[in-house]
């Protein structure tokens, strides 16, 4: 059986490398209350929502205008039973072109529906990608949480 993981795809006239300029402005999109660079090859962020979530995300790969990958090493959700549902997930920005389009399709590998977290994680999620960042794409402001 195959994994179901949570993905959502949109596209814009913006090119490839403004989508891929938005993805790495994180403070820009997701929240305000990152802590490290986001923008790095190798580099490491941790983002926190008041006590309700924490994680660490390595960026793994960073393709210019084509691809972004965070591994997330340790994440503490507070409102799920299993706390570390996260721990050692995938997330997966992939970029194209075609036809005078950039296609973004965003996927959180390993966040799949037995996950007890999965109805919250991807509604934000698709509210983060599909509306904060899209229009931090499009517009050039973003909707990310705001610090505590």
């Amino acid at each position: 059986m195959k994994k179901k993981d949570f993905t959502t795809t949109f596209s814009v006239t913006q090119s490839p490398q403004e989508v891929f300029d938005a993805i790495n402005n994180v403070r820009g999109w997701w929240s305000e209350e990152i802590d490290g660079h986001t923008d790095e090859l190798g580099a490491e962020f941790k983002f926190h929502h008041k006590d309700l979530h924490r994680s660490t995300q390595k960026i793994t790969k960073l393709v210019p205008g084509k691809k972004v990958v965070w591994h997330v090493s340790e994440a503490r959700l507070n409102f799920v039973k299993n706390k570390t549902e996260w721990n050692g997930t995938e997330v997966v920005f992939e970029i194209t072109r075609k036809g005078g389009k950039t296609k973004l399709r965003f996927t959180h590998v390993g966040l799949v529906p037995a996950f007890e977290c999965y109805g919250d994680c991807s509604g934000a999620w698709g509210f983060y990608i599909s509306d904060s960042l899209r229009n931090l794409i499009t517009t050039g402001k973003g909707q990310p949480a705001q610090k505590d």
